[in-house]
């Protein structure tokens, strides 16, 4: 697909929704940038404010839109919802984001919108899941951020501890973007040499480090009422992998058809991203360990689905 002049629709003007513009602006630059928001008024102080940015940067069209306006758009990314707070998990949205995810995806698809759904509102694996019914599109073209957030946190919290700078470490955290997510540790690598050959860690050490992982969310809320740069500068790599037909490998809540014996459920696994949406949704090797742990977050997440 060619993209001459990108239009994003971004759903959903909150902290997530918010920051997710102002980094994409900053880093990439669509066209056209339309904003869309339940309080049209704090949307358009969104526009007028992103505006500003226009002086240092290159030139976007950005407007408060409505959904049906987004026929000629060509990715429309969802961070509407209601936050988590503190002490509730993300699968404890799942009932209150459903009907609002419901609202957003009929008119949008009814306005004959052909293009790509990303999607970071949480429970992202389920509501991921449910924007690819709802919406009825190939699943190629419904994308979550899914458990991208959590291997940025690791590879954070594993760089400093063995004193490495996070970007050349290569790891991914799997399964469902929440407390049942693990860490692939039978793969990583540090400036491309296997893990063992640089440093060494216990049973308890790797247990400290997934359960980092897992808080880290957790204790962000508590302090400051929300989390939202890292999972909107990672919205803004995802789009900008399909933009710009990148073949970028992200791990993202992705479609799969078999992967780790599993199927019809959107979960957390390493895909590559370009101008098809998901091309191939990659399969790691598993310890089997590893393997029963994506089964029981696997597992987790079905339950959800079928009471639904």
């Amino acid at each position: 697909m060619n993209f001459a002049q990108p239009k994003i629709m971004l759903v959903g003007a909150g902290a997530v929704g918010s920051s997710f513009a102002f980094s994409l602006l900053q880093t990439y630059a669509p066209a056209e940038l339309m904003i869309v928001d339940v309080k049209a008024d704090f949307a358009q102080g969104n526009v007028w404010d992103l505006e500003d940015l226009q002086a240092f940067s290159r030139s976007t069209k950005i407007s408060v839109g409505t959904y049906a306006q987004a026929q000629d758009a060509d990715i429309v990314v969802i961070t509407a919802g209601v936050p988590r707070q503190t002490g509730e998990t993300r699968l404890d949205l799942i009932n209150k984001n459903r009907k609002i995810l419901q609202s957003i995806i009929e008119p949008i698809v009814a306005s004959g919108f052909a293009g790509y759904f990303v999607v970071s509102s949480n429970p992202v694996d389920i509501l991921t899941q449910l924007t690819a019914e709802l919406s009825g599109f190939d699943r190629r073209r419904v994308i979550g951020t899914g458990t991208l957030l959590d291997t940025a946190r690791f590879k954070v919290a594993l760089a400093r501890k063995i004193a490495a700078d996070p970007q050349g470490i290569n790891a991914y955290v799997l399964g469902e973007h929440g407390d049942s997510s693990f860490v692939n540790f039978s793969e990583i690598t540090v400036d491309g040499r296997p893990f063992q050959e640089v440093a060494t860690l216990t049973a308890t050490e790797k247990a400290e480090l997934e359960a980092a992982v897992h808080q880290k969310g957790g204790k962000i809320i508590q302090a400051k009422g929300a989390t939202f740069y890292g999972v909107a500068r990672y919205l803004g790599k995802i789009c900008q992998a399909i933009l710009e037909n990148q073949n970028l490998v992200l791990p993202v809540s992705a479609p799969l058809t078999g992967q780790y014996g599993l199927d019809n459920l959107y979960l957390g696994t390493p895909a590559i991203l370009n101008n098809t949406g998901i091309a191939q949704v990659l399969e790691v090797p598993l310890t089997a360990g590893e393997q029963i742990k994506m089964q029981d977050s696997a597992t987790q997440l079905q339950k959800i689905l079928k009471d639904i």
